[in-house]
C-alpha cells in the first residue's frame, strides 16, 4: 500500500514558487521547516533538479566493475528513516553527500540507470530503488517506498512538474499549503502545479490558519 502523501509547499499569492527577491523568505524559512517537521513525515520527496541543491563539490563520476541486479539496495547506516528521497529518471544526480538536511537519501531510479551511476550511488553510500523500465512509474516507485523503507507518509515537496505529476496520478492525499504576503507574476516562473493538461482536482478545505508574518496556512483534503 502506497503511503500517505501530503504536499507541503509555500507559494507567492499568484502561486509561484521560486522566491527571487521576495522579502521575508528567512522568516519563510524557518516557519516552512516548523509546519515540516509538525506534518511529522517518514520521508520527503522532491525532483532531480531541487535535491541536486544539497550536493557537494564537482560531479566525481566512477566506472562499475561488475553488473548490478535491478533491485532495491539499502545503504548501510540506512535502515531507518527519516528518508530524503529524490526522483531521479534519467540517473543524473551526482551528489557526493548521502544525507539531505540529515535525512538519508534515497535515489528512484528507472531500470536503465547504467551500472557506473549505481556504482557511484553504493560509494556515496546513497540508498536506491527502481520504479519502471525507462519512464518512472510513481504508484510503484511510492508502493516500494512502503514496502521496502516502511514509508508510511510522505512529504511531497517539489517543483510544479513533480507535483503536477502526483496530482495527475491521484497521488495526493492532502495539501498543506503556506501563501506567503508576496505579488510575483514572473512570466514563465515554476508554479504549484505544472503539468500539461488534465482535470481539475476537487478539495475540501479542512483548516485556515494566520501566522507570524502575514503567513496563511491552509490545508486541504483531496476530494475522491
Amino acid at each position: 500500500m502506497k503511503p500517505h502523501v501530503v504536499m507541503h509547499m509555500g507559494t507567492s499569492i499568484d502561486a509561484r514558487i521560486v522566491p527571487h527577491e521576495w522579502p521575508g523568505t528567512r522568516a519563510f524559512g524557518e516557519i516552512y521547516e516548523r509546519i515540516h517537521r509538525d506534518l511529522k513525515g517518514d520521508a520527503w520527496i522532491v525532483g532531480r533538479v531541487t535535491m541536486a541543491e544539497f550536493g557537494k563539490g564537482e560531479p566525481l563520476p566512477i566506472k562499475a566493475t561488475e553488473a548490478y541486479p535491478r533491485a532495491t539496495w539499502k545503504a548501510p547506516g540506512a535502515e531507518a528513516g527519516p528518508y530524503a528521497i529524490a526522483i531521479d529518471q534519467g540517473a543524473k544526480l551526482h551528489l557526493n553527500i548521502n544525507r539531505a538536511n540529515g535525512d538519508a537519501i534515497v535515489a528512484v531510479l528507472t531500470e536503465a540507470a547504467p551500472d557506473d551511476h549505481l556504482a557511484e550511488l553504493r560509494r556515496d553510500g546513497i540508498s536506491y530503488l527502481f520504479a519502471g523500465k525507462s519512464e518512472l512509474d510513481l504508484p510503484l516507485a511510492l508502493d516500494r517506498l512502503a514496502a521496502d523503507f516502511g514509508i508510511k507518509r510522505l512529504l511531497l515537496e517539489g517543483g510544479g512538474g513533480i507535483n503536477g505529476s502526483f496530482l495527475s496520478a491521484g497521488l495526493i492525499d492532502e495539501i498543506s499549503l503556506m501563501i506567503l504576503p508576496v505579488a510575483d507574476g514572473t512570466t514563465g516562473t515554476p508554479t504549484l502545479f505544472d503539468r500539461p493538461t488534465g482535470p481539475g482536482v476537487g478539495l475540501t478545505l479542512q483548516s485556515v490558519d494566520q501566522l507570524e508574518n502575514g503567513i496563511l496556512h491552509l490545508k486541504y483534503a483531496i476530494t475522491r
